[in-house]
């Protein structure tokens, strides 16, 4: 049995579902800053994104941007910051499709809510032993078109 690759949205589709878009400038550099633990700048560059924004695209946006905040806000020794925003990214990242713009987002979403969990475990005066395993990367898929069927 062979499977077939569904087609690419056309631009019409893409239009009427961002998530369905290959990832912008902007959320590529996001990731990046993300990854490098530059948290506030993420926040900066997501949030060119989600002014402006409706919808999915919005909640996803808003996720991500928050996820970052946390992750600053944790590394500022802000307890109830970082767990309150992790509780809140995670929230927006449950409206949006498994995949939007390139980003496994019920992968981003897990990682969020296991981060919040061990936070909480650990508590503000011991926040700061969180295990550097904790502290997640953001991934970009291959592109609709690229991917293996």
């Amino acid at each position: 049995m062979s499977v077939v690759a569904p087609p690419l949205p056309t631009m019409s589709e893409t239009e009427s579902t961002p998530c369905l878009m290959e990832a912008p400038e902007e959320l590529v550099r996001a990731v990046g800053e993300f990854n490098r633990r530059e948290w506030f700048e993420c926040h900066e560059s997501l949030e060119e994104l989600w002014v402006g924004s409706k919808g999915e695209i919005r909640h996803f946006y808003q996720g991500l941007l928050q996820f970052a905040v946390a992750l600053y806000h944790w590394r500022d020794g802000n307890y109830s910051g970082a767990v309150l925003l992790l509780e809140r990214a995670a929230g927006h990242l449950r409206h949006v499709q498994a995949v939007c713009q390139q980003v496994p987002v019920q992968e981003t979403m897990e990682a969020a809510d296991r981060l919040r969990e061990a936070l909480a475990a650990l508590g503000p005066d011991r926040m700061d032993t969180l295990p550097p395993h904790l502290i997640p990367q953001l991934r970009l898929l291959p592109p609709r078109g690229n991917r293996a069927a």
